[in-house]
């Protein structure tokens, strides 16, 4: 769930250097990449999300021993899938306020920017492009492409969402509320709900625990943690060197200077990493024992 302001690192590590980069004290700059509500947001998924993955795949795996271990430490399988829905509660609650703050913008402000140009994650011509371009430099053959604000891996991420809410939250409520679906809809969905539930989830904890994690966290550049989702602002040099289309617009609109912005407390930043380091080796554990069980 992204909105407006900065971009993302190669060298320097914002929250390590933050005092030195505070605008104003001859040193890098600070930039607002994300205000509260879009980091706020962002947590909440990720809480939701994590909570999900531990509470779903042990009902999903209970054939397995440390299936039944994670369970029965939660209470037992009972308990278990009272967790599981409340954790789903909580990921319907954030994305329908997040669809809320999107139609709002779209409906009642008139700002047409969310459905095209570069404040947009909507997928445009450049992002192919990106995409050709970022193969070719990956093969040797080329320059990496000079992104604009969103990457083309980052609007993947975003619609995977809307798919997961889409797929997964859609059969999840068909599981949740069989009596009310099965008036309208055959009795066999009941079993094709649960297959794709499992499946669906089984691909999104694959994904957002490799691919997801390596973008955001692992590349060489942002070893070992991004922490933009937790402060919101990025170094000027970040924006220059991983976005350079993007710094360069705002040059020429005269926008930097009111993106500027001060370094948040250090004890913000520690517990971002706190929260970013256990939310992603729990995650990491889970596709280990996802993998075990599907290959055993």
């Amino acid at each position: 769930m992204q909105e407006i302001t900065d971009t993302a690192s190669p060298s320097a590590d914002p929250a390590s250097t933050a005092e030195s980069a505070a605008p104003g004290k001859g040193r890098q700059r600070l930039y607002r990449r994300f205000g509260k509500a879009e980091r706020i947001g962002h947590i909440g998924l990720g809480i939701s999300f994590i909570g999900l993955a531990i509470t779903g795949l042990p009902l999903l795996y209970s054939q397995e021993p440390w299936a039944r271990w994670v369970a029965h430490s939660m209470g037992g399988f009972e308990a278990t899938g009272f967790l599981h829905r409340f954790f789903a509660l909580v990921m319907i609650v954030l994305f329908a306020w997040h669809l809320a703050r999107v139609f709002r913008r779209i409906i009642v402000d008139r700002d047409m920017g969310m459905l095209w140009g570069p404040y947009s994650m909507v997928p445009q011509p450049r992002d192919a492009r990106d995409v050709y371009q970022n193969i070719r430099y990956f093969l040797g053959k080329g320059e990496p492409p000079r992104f604009e604000r969103y990457t083309y891996w980052e609007k993947f991420d975003y619609w995977a969402v809307f798919w997961g809410m889409a797929i997964i939250g859609g059969s999840g409520l068909i599981l949740w509320f069989p009596e009310f679906f099965t008036r309208f809809l055959p009795g066999w969905t009941l079993n094709l709900a649960s297959v794709i539930h499992g499946l669906e989830a089984v691909l999104a904890v694959g994904f957002i625990f490799t691919i997801h994690l390596f973008h955001n966290n692992l590349r060489a550049e942002k070893f070992p943690m991004d922490t933009v989702m937790f402060t919101g602002y990025v170094t000027e040099e970040e924006l220059r060197t991983e976005r350079p289309d993007e710094y360069e617009r705002l040059q020429r609109e005269g926008k930097l200077k009111e993106l500027e912005t001060e370094p948040v407390q250090p004890g913000l930043v520690n517990a971002g990493r706190a929260y970013g380091v256990v939310v992603n080796a729990l995650g990491l554990i889970l596709v280990g024992l996802m993998l075990y069980a599907l290959l055993g």
